[in-house]
């Protein structure tokens, strides 16, 4: 098993590429398990789950090549169509459950082990399966598998999500692209990595329209042609490097974004003093005078996003004064604050609610990493604490960011990676 060593105290200064978002990719990859051609995707971030994925839709049959130098995917439909999803594959990728919508509209069968994935909370498939049952899915969930069928084929429903899930909206998204008649779809999610699917889906014959008010409307098309696509650039990844620029004092050029996604934290981290220029498809991050505290609420897109709650406790550990944060999208997402006080952090914890007040100085000491965010989280405290920092199993780390301390340490900051 690997570690990061990190020695902190170094201001960041330099430019990051930011990679294609993991988020998006997932259930545009798992589509693919609609075509009867080759699908190509470009800008496809190399991170752990994507390999995971990769895996998964190889034994779905799936014929795949991928072009690491040049981050392009390509999908064919080669070998014999299967409808088996194990749990040796599914543990360690939550995103996974998405593979029962495009095998059951396709194919309409299969069999899917429940998925493992980090531990932020229930996350239940539920609305999944319930959704897909409205469909038209006969479901039997028994020994940690889900078994699925269609046997007249998935037909258009009227589906109001009690909740707003983005994998559930993807979900539906997908299973009924070939479905019969029309599906409507109320209180979706719609996220940028949703729009970008439907956007690939459009691209190849789909008929999805959706608006603002959380309604998605799609028309049942026979079939899918292919197309190349380009995926989104990766907001969470841009997101938390402009939170390292400011917890080190540093200055950072972030570059291959898309800065409309971004609104919902440029507002807050310009409130809270962040200086902040754009350009088309760049920004550049520093600050000038002392950061201000802040409040900050976790919602749906386009609210705050709780992918960057733990980033900014961290960084709410350099402020002075008492900043609070309020999770309202996961009940199990303050895992990191253990850890984070392990290294002097003064935080307490009431029920959803986290109250961080800002200390001089984070000092260095061994920590593990619980997720995906909650491991960036700590190596953003130790690029600003005082001595070597060593965080522990960081292969969560390793599932959503691509060569995290090589961009990193272009900037200046001094990370090693380790094995045990």
């Amino acid at each position: 098993m690997q570690k990061l060593l990190i020695k902190g105290g170094k201001k960041l200064s330099g430019e990051v590429v930011i990679s294609g978002s993991k988020n998006a990719s997932l259930p545009i990859i798992i589509s693919s398990l609609l075509f009867d051609d080759s699908v190509q995707f470009e800008n496809v971030p190399k991170v752990k789950d994507i390999y995971t994925l990769i895996s998964l839709i190889k034994l779905l049959g799936r014929e795949v090549q991928f072009n690491e130098n040049e981050e392009i995917l390509k999908i064919s439909k080669k070998y014999k169509d299967k409808y088996f999803a194990p749990y040796s594959i599914m543990k360690t990728m939550r995103a996974g459950v998405l593979v029962l919508a495009p095998l059951l509209a396709k194919f309409g069968k299969a069999r899917v082990s429940l998925p493992g994935g980090c531990s932020i909370g229930a996350r239940p498939v539920n609305l999944h399966l319930e959704a897909l049952k409205k469909l038209g899915a006969k479901i039997n969930v028994k020994n940690g598998y889900i078994d699925a069928s269609a046997p007249k084929g998935l037909s258009g429903a009227h589906i109001k999500f009690p909740s707003i899930s983005v994998g559930a909206t993807e979900s539906i998204i997908i299973a009924a692209v070939l479905a019969k008649g029309v599906t409507k779809i109320s209180n979706a999610a719609m996220e940028p990595e949703i729009i970008d699917l439907i956007n690939f889906l459009n691209k190849c014959g789909a008929d999805i329209e959706f608006n603002s008010k959380r309604k998605i409307i799609i028309k049942g098309v026979k079939f899918l042609y292919p197309v190349r696509h380009r995926i989104i650039p990766d907001r969470i990844e841009a997101a938390t490097y402009a939170i390292a620029a400011l917890i080190t004092n540093g200055k950072l050029i972030i570059k291959k974004v898309n800065n409309d996604h971004l609104e919902n934290i440029f507002n807050v981290l310009i409130k809270i003093g962040a200086n902040i220029k754009t350009f088309k498809d760049s920004f550049v991050i520093f600050r000038k005078h002392q950061l201000k505290p802040f409040k900050i609420i976790t919602k749906p897109y386009p609210g705050f996003p709780t992918d960057m709650q733990a980033q900014f406790m961290a960084l709410a550990t350099q402020i002075k004064g008492a900043s609070v944060i309020n999770e309202e999208i996961f009940e199990n997402r303050f895992l990191h604050v253990s850890e984070l006080m392990r290294m002097g952090a003064d935080i307490k914890i009431k029920k959803q609610k986290a109250t961080i007040k800002g200390i001089k100085n984070l000092n260095s000491a061994e920590v593990m990493a619980t997720d995906l965010r909650a491991s960036v989280s700590l190596v953003l405290a130790a690029l600003s604490a005082k001595g070597t920092t060593t965080i522990n199993r960081i292969y969560h780390l390793d599932r959503g960011y691509s060569k995290l301390e090589k961009k990193l340490n272009l900037c200046g900051a001094n990370i090693k990676r380790v094995n045990d």
